[in-house]
């Protein structure tokens, strides 16, 4: 029996990409780049998450953005209730209290206070009035050129 000669692995390697490493990337030594600028900044990419949070101040780069867009602004109205009031501003029977950005909600019980306010629920001047105190609302004027009398009708007494 005659022995042969085992073929060398470079020669058997020669001419192919990956040399036996798998992946073309596998073996260049530059770790997991992920692409350029925020590209490869998933879910489970390591450091490049923190560096994502990080360049966000509102950390708002992961998670889902709700029913509006991110660049829309969210409607937020200025509603106080009256127990709110009642507990942090009230501090004695016949104060006047301004709150004249907010609409005066009817959660909670009236008290003897006079409110400035913009805006109120029936319920709310109702509770006011039942326990001694009253809300003021602006008083709306009359746009120049308007009316009073709806779809043109006159006084009868003219």
């Amino acid at each position: 029996m005659v022995k042969m000669k085992k073929r060398t692995k470079n020669s058997r390697i020669r001419g192919a990409r990956t040399v036996g490493w798998g992946f073309r990337q596998k073996h260049k030594g530059h770790g997991n780049k992920g692409g350029v600028g925020k590209s490869g900044t998933g879910k489970k990419a390591d450091h490049d998450k923190q560096r994502a949070v990080a360049s966000d101040p509102k950390g708002g780069y992961f998670g889902r953005g709700g029913l509006t867009t991110r660049g829309s602004v969210r409607k937020k109205p200025n509603q106080i209730n009256l127990n709110d009031i009642r507990e942090n501003f009230f501090t004695k029977e016949g104060c006047e209290i301004k709150f004249l950005k907010h609409k005066i909600l009817g959660k909670g019980d009236g008290f003897k206070a006079k409110i400035h306010a913009k805006a109120a629920t029936a319920t709310a001047i109702e509770k006011m009035k039942k326990a001694g105190g009253e809300i003021v609302l602006p008083v709306k004027k009359e746009k120049v050129g308007e009316s009073k009398y709806a779809d043109g009708e006159k006084k009868a007494e003219e």
